[in-house]
């Protein structure tokens, strides 16, 4: 075990075998103490202090300007974290500067947005959660924490655990969807993949639970827009994931940009002081959002950065991440008496603990094995991952008359789209340590079956440029000069499989679109194609739900392959060839018109909800079009069928120490064997507050052989029906309650109970 000597000859260690980490240590919070009381103001501060990567570190030391004063802070111990550096060789080199430079001699945390992959890139978090696969999607977090930890890293800004209704925001992508409760499983599996069961094992990394809170919810679905929700939206709806990841143990929380109820979340006190740190008992750290406590000014709730930080540090934000404003302003304000000493030592406290946790004091250098980083790094268990789980990500939305899977010969296919052969778009957008270019394509995966004879066309390009930080993706509106040889392979075609969608960029961050249409002149394209060719497989390449109504209607066949990471071709061709039997369910509903968002499954009834008479207008809808989904929530084939019958409750009521099973009988009613989500559903009729149509209460993925069957079994207890009611407070109302069982939301076996008191 490594020692580190400290100011004022104390000896502090941190045992090898640690508790785990949902716990706290006792012995953590005596060191932690100790280190607190030989800590000047100053460097207290410092801990709460994030900085992006600035230098040449392994160059000579920068002589003027910020990347100067950057450099000298963590050379007095000024600097608690560090974001963007990647490498072994550059993590160690500027650790080496704080623990041996420093009076302090603190270990910094390195962090990165690791979403789903560092350099191996697993499908999009939006498409993993179509999977509904919670061990998938732990294991693939697992595989991006050991990638991420042999480079230096020990900190990703992961999970995103939004909850989300307008696939406008562009950020969607990086979330699970619609629904609290998937989202809140799906946030656990995360969690867990990134954390493990404790920080002995260098493979691991703090998870980060985003953004506290409401930020999916902004108005238009315009990135970092204003939110106005009220209390019961925000509890029962925005903070169930939250309170997951507080109990899964997560270690740090970041705030949000938008506001809530007229506050900046990052200078709320309501949500980082009364309700993480103080009802949920939170004791890991909150990080602003990327200046976000800058931000406060510019909403309006600060007159400039000193009042800002004032506020945000006040409010329980612990670490300022490149705004500059803590290590700025907070000594002068604890002077003044605006900012309490006590908030300080706590925001401290709290930094330090997790490095104790993570074995930082230990071994600064615990991250930094330069041996260990090159026998990782795109390992070929990390890329088995990555094909697994995109496999498992992919929803079969369309397939009339069998056209899929493939025949493997004796076909001539012709491929048709510019993404088809597109080997960077399928990474996504959050994947920073990715390398342009990595990608399968869907050309190069069908390429590996021979038996047919596949002829390739771009037809149209769909963007003119993809870089990250442009201020948008241009997209190709005019160019249809290839529309003609596409067209001309469409014809000679006994098949056409056309890839259609977005680009890696054009969702993610600052990429909301306020049309959700296939882009450009793809639709055009799409259309022409068909009317040579009815034989025509759609495969979609996105980042967000699309509205695609001509094509639910026209294309006989239409596959949701997202962006699907490295392994993307390799998926997509083993789903349309039948070698991999598509099982993935949508976890987010898609829209017939973008006028209907936000749109989600588990909406309120309202006082008129149905047309009274064949005649009749005043009811709620839209009278352009249906006010359903085109595809809903939890939809998703399979090239099998599935049956639901027999469903059966134990009894029809039960009280506060009881409970109901809820059982199904589901059969493989098709030739193939095949998986289905069997989901289940609640509505309860009449609450003191107005209740959800339905809600999803429970889900198991089931195997089935051709003609087999299995009884799936629910239990639906008094935790299970609890809601934030009228008084303030989760619990359980007495009344009558509607069960549905079935292969996605609109599941109509149905059956009823009663809970009493």
């Amino acid at each position: 075990m490594v020692l580190w000597l400290f100011a004022a000859g104390i000896v502090l260690g941190c045992s090898a075998q640690q508790k785990p980490i949902s716990k706290q240590n006792a012995s953590i919070e005596t060191k932690v103490d100790s280190v607190l009381k030989l800590m000047t103001l100053e460097e207290k501060i410092g801990q709460m202090n994030q900085y992006n990567g600035f230098f040449d570190v392994t160059g000579p030391a920068p002589k003027d300007g910020q990347a100067a004063q950057k450099y000298e802070h963590i050379r007095k111990g000024y600097v608690g974290s560090m974001l963007n550096v990647t490498g072994v060789k550059d993590v160690r080199a500027l650790q080496k500067i704080a623990v041996e430079q420093s009076r302090m001699k603190i270990p910094m945390i390195f962090g990165s947005d690791v979403i789903h992959g560092y350099q191996t890139i697993s499908p999009i978090p939006l498409a993993e959660s179509a999977s509904w696969d919670l061990q998938a999607i732990q294991n693939s977090a697992k595989m991006a924490a050991e990638e991420a930890s042999a480079v230096g890293l020990n900190w990703t800004f992961a999970p995103m655990v939004d909850v989300m209704r307008d696939a406008r925001w562009g950020r969607v992508m990086e979330g699970a969807g619609e629904d609290p409760f998937l989202g809140s499983k799906i946030a656990v599996a995360r969690i867990k993949g990134f954390q493990g069961d404790n920080f002995d094992d260098a493979k691991t990394i703090l998870a980060c639970a985003k953004h506290f809170a409401a930020y999916g919810f902004a108005e238009s679905g315009r990135d970092y827009n204003t939110v106005d929700v009220g209390e019961s939206t925000l509890q029962n709806i925005i903070f169930p994931p939250f309170k997951a990841s507080v109990d899964a143990g997560v270690r740090t929380f970041m705030n949000a940009f938008n506001e809530i109820d007229g506050v900046p979340a990052t200078g709320s006190r309501w949500l980082q002081r009364d309700i993480l740190k103080g009802a949920w008992k939170f004791d890991g750290f909150v990080v602003s959002d990327w200046g976000s406590i800058n931000e406060i000014r510019i909403h309006g709730n600060a007159k400039d950065g000193k009042q800002a930080a004032e506020i945000a540090v006040n409010a329980g934000c612990d670490m300022d991440m490149e705004a500059y404003l803590y290590i700025e302003h907070l000594a002068n304000l604890v002077r003044e008496g605006k900012v309490s000493e006590a908030l300080i030592d706590d925001a401290a406290r709290r930094i330090l603990r997790v490095k104790f946790e993570l074995g930082l004091f230990d071994d600064p250098y615990k991250y930094c094995d330069e041996a260990r980083e090159k026998a990782t790094v795109g390992k070929k268990e990390i890329h088995e991952a990555a094909l697994d789980m995109a496999k498992k990500s992919i929803v079969l939305l369309k397939n009339e008359g069998n056209l899929l899977p493939l025949k493997k010969s004796g076909q001539k296919i012709a491929l048709i789209g510019a993404l088809a052969d597109d080997k960077t778009s399928p990474l996504g957008n959050w994947r920073n340590a990715s390398k342009d270019g990595s990608a399968v394509s869907v050309r190069e995966g069908m390429a590996r079956y021979t038996g047919n004879s596949v002829v390739y066309e771009k037809g149209a390009t769909v963007s003119l440029n993809t870089d990250v930080f442009a201020r948008e993706v241009k997209v190709n509106t005019t160019d249809k000069s290839g529309f003609a040889q596409a067209v001309a392979a469409a014809k000679s075609g006994d098949v056409v499989v056309m890839v259609l969608g977005e680009v890696g960029y054009q969702s993610g961050e600052g990429r909301s679109r306020a049309d959700i249409g296939l882009p450009g002149v793809q639709q055009e394209l799409l259309e022409e194609v068909y009317k040579v060719n009815k034989n025509l497989v759609l495969v979609l390449q996105n980042g967000r739900p699309l509205t695609i109504p001509w094509a639910a209607e026209h294309v006989p066949a239409i596959v949701e392959g997202w962006h699907l990471g490295t392994q993307s071709g390799h998926a997509i061709a083993q789903v349309l060839y039948g070698d991999y039997n598509p099982s993935g369910k949508l976890p987010m509903s898609f829209p017939r018109h973008v006028g209907q968002l936000p749109l989600y499954y588990n909406h309120k009834n309202t006082g008129r909800p149905t047309m009274p008479s064949p005649d009749e207008v005043f009811w709620s809808h839209h009278g352009d079009v249906a006010h359903t989904p085109q595809y809903p929530f939890g939809f998703g084939l399979s090239y099998t069928t599935f049956g639901y019958s027999n469903l059966k409750l134990s009894q029809s009521q039960f009280s506060k120490a009881g409970l109901i099973q809820v059982s199904v009988t589901v059969t493989n009613t098709g030739k193939v064997s095949g998986k289905e989500v069997v989901q289940l559903y609640l509505q309860d009729l009449v609450g003191s507050t107005t209740r959800p149509v339905r809600e999803l209460k429970g889900f198991e993925m089931v195997e089935l052989a051709p003609g087999q069957s299995k009884t799936v079994t629910f239990a639906i207890d008094e935790q299970t029906i609890q809601f934030y009611t009228a008084n303030k407070k989760w619990e359980a109302e007495p009344g009558a309650f509607k069960v549905f069982v079935g292969g996605s939301s609109d599941a109509n076996l149905e059956a009823s109970f009663d809970y009493v008191r």
